[in-house]
């Protein structure tokens, strides 16, 4: 049952990341819904199922852009695993661990990006590239992060139950 829950999340948040979201875009940074699921998820069920959700949301992102195929799929594999290190030790109902946990989620994945990109061949301005993508997502990340976290934890706590 958890498995088609989650499969139906990724893909739903996939398909409003790709179509509602770019609406939203400020200077062409929008938030990244899915990086937010993963950061929740790893956070709420530990680094097990941190990986797995990671992996499946990235590859479905990469599927989804149309961008370097790999870099969505290791970016939030890496940082499922990370926070899903923190699952035992954290409290899980308050609502500024998942704020904090997504910006920092938000400035690694970006720089994980940016580097894994650089080591490929691309040209990018390190800087540029930091301060105008990865820190402007940040704060988009942490609004939605809110909406997102209380949503899946009420999920959580309802299969569960199940």
């Amino acid at each position: 049952m958890r498995l088609v829950v989650w499969t139906l999340i990724i893909v739903c948040t996939t398909v409003i990341q790709a179509t509602i979201i770019p609406l939203l875009s400020i200077k062409g940074v929008s938030p990244d819904l899915l990086l937010i699921v993963v950061v929740s998820a790893s956070l709420l069920y530990g680094k097990d199922h941190g990986v797995g959700i990671g992996f499946f949301a990235g590859l479905v992102q990469d599927l989804a852009s149309g961008n370097i195929f790999g870099v969505n799929t290791l970016s939030k594999l890496s940082i499922g695993y990370l926070f899903g290190l923190a699952e035992r030790k954290v409290f899980k109902e308050h609502i500024l661990l998942p704020v904090l946990a997504v910006a920092v989620a938000t400035v690694m994945s970006g720089l994980f990006a940016i580097l894994l990109l650089m080591l490929l061949g691309c040209k990018i301005d390190f800087v540029s590239a930091l301060i105008n993508r990865v820190f402007s997502a940040v704060f988009y990340n942490m609004l939605f992060s809110i909406p997102i976290h209380k949503a899946i934890y009420h999920l959580n706590k309802r299969l569960n139950k199940a």
